[in-house]
């Protein structure tokens, strides 16, 4: 077999961990992106640059970091604890807040400049048709970002398929709870499997080409229409 069971199964909760980051991207990254994108306020640089500072920030230092506010004495800890949660360290959902924050730029980054070449014609042209904001938002904002409502997703997928530093430090290495592909390459290569690492991160390489493949493809075609 090519693929041991621990292998599918941290390949599963990968992609089940990307799914819902995603998800909750779109949902939240979406109303940052908007206001950066219109803003004229002198808040707009410095959250601009809190959004960026995973792109640059170690993984070790964002986790660590992370690590203490989901603890029991850190802020996240306290609500979670509160509320009858649970400590979210060690756990999947403690991945899934983790993978938000360092996913976080890859997702509002392409909305924002998507929103930004809509310009105001088309807003102002909804208004004179007494269309709402919501209303003009959806009807018209949206449409006319579409694709960069689809780089955003792609890219925010393939880059919390491909997290590593972040996961480890939160979610530790529990299998079929918090082992992902990528701590299973490391989980592979501490063992002495090397065929076994070969296997999946060339599953990993093929994924990550073939989404960027398609990707650059999708958006060249796109291209073409306008």
């Amino acid at each position: 077999m090519l693929l041991t069971e621990s292998d599918l199964q941290a390949i599963w909760l990968t992609l089940r961990l990307a799914t819902v980051v995603t998800a909750i991207l779109l949902v939240v990254g979406t109303p940052v992106a908007w206001w950066l994108a219109r803003s004229r306020s002198w808040f707009k640089g410095p959250i601009g640059a809190v959004v960026a500072l995973p792109l640059v920030l170690p993984p070790s230092v964002l986790g660590f970091y992370l690590l203490l506010a989901m603890g029991p004495n850190g802020p996240v800890g306290w609500l979670t604890q509160t509320l009858e949660v649970g400590n979210l360290p060690f756990t999947f959902w403690g991945l899934v807040l983790a993978s938000v924050f360092y996913s976080f730029p890859f997702m509002v980054q392409p909305l924002q400049s998507a929103f930004e070449t809509v310009g105001d014609r088309p807003l102002e042209a909804a208004a004179t048709l007494g269309a709402s904001r919501l209303d003009t938002f959806f009807s018209v904002v949206v449409p006319l970002s579409l694709r960069g409502f689809m780089t955003a997703s792609i890219l925010t997928f393939a880059h919390t398929v491909g997290e590593f530093g972040v996961v480890l430090m939160i979610g530790g290495n529990i299998p079929g709870a918090t082992r992902v592909a990528s701590v299973q390459i490391y989980d592979h290569v501490e063992a002495l499997e090397y065929a076994s690492a070969h296997r999946m991160a060339a599953i990993m390489l093929i994924f990550s080409f073939l989404v960027l493949l398609a990707l650059y493809a999708w958006r060249s075609e796109e291209g073409k229409k306008y």
